[in-house]
């Protein structure tokens, strides 16, 4: 698509302290930290981090009963994005968006407001890959059919290494690309 004016849309899915190394962290999702830091200073065009954020009745939630590990409540350490990464997020700017559930409906339109009828293609990074990225990525899928989106998996980590490569194959399957 050479001469032509193109937004590139970067997607932090939940980089948070819980996901990475508090109530819910694995040794694979603090290992991505530097990939990503690097990933989110190397781009050149818009980011947008997406804050897995829930309140203090959380376990009373349908994910909460499903789930029933407290974590990513508002206004705790956990909650917050990592620190590497927010020192990075801060530097090039970004738009936090904070979403109660795994997929974040108010994405899509964030990014028509933001491409203003540009062209646009999106890359997704982030945890864990077998939740919150699929879920965004098929989302974003549905709302862009003719979009480019693509997953950097190695700035992703799933919940384990086997969902975290089930993940990646279930979005190559769905034309969502992988690198």
């Amino acid at each position: 698509k050479a001469g032509i004016d193109m937004t590139h849309f970067l997607i932090v899915v939940d980089l948070q302290n819980d996901f990475i190394n508090g109530a819910l962290g694995t040794k694979e999702a603090q290992s991505i930290v530097p990939a990503a830091v690097d990933r989110i200073m190397r781009h050149e065009g818009k980011i947008i981090a997406t804050l897995d954020t829930h309140g203090a009745d959380y376990l009373s939630s349908a994910e909460g009963r499903a789930l029933p590990v407290e974590h990513c409540i508002k206004g705790t350490t956990g909650w917050q994005i990592n620190d590497d990464i927010k020192v990075a997020l801060d530097e090039k700017g970004c738009i936090y968006v904070e979403k109660p559930t795994f997929g974040s409906v108010s994405l899509p339109e964030i990014i028509k407001s933001e491409a203003n009828g540009e062209p646009f293609d999106i890359t997704l990074i982030g945890l864990c890959t077998d939740i919150c990225v699929v879920s965004n990525a098929l989302l974003l899928k549905a709302n862009f059919p003719e979009c480019d989106i693509c997953v950097d998996s190695s700035c992703c980590a799933g919940v384990t290494p086997d969902s975290h490569n089930a993940a990646l194959a279930t979005m190559k399957m769905c034309q969502i690309r992988v690198v």
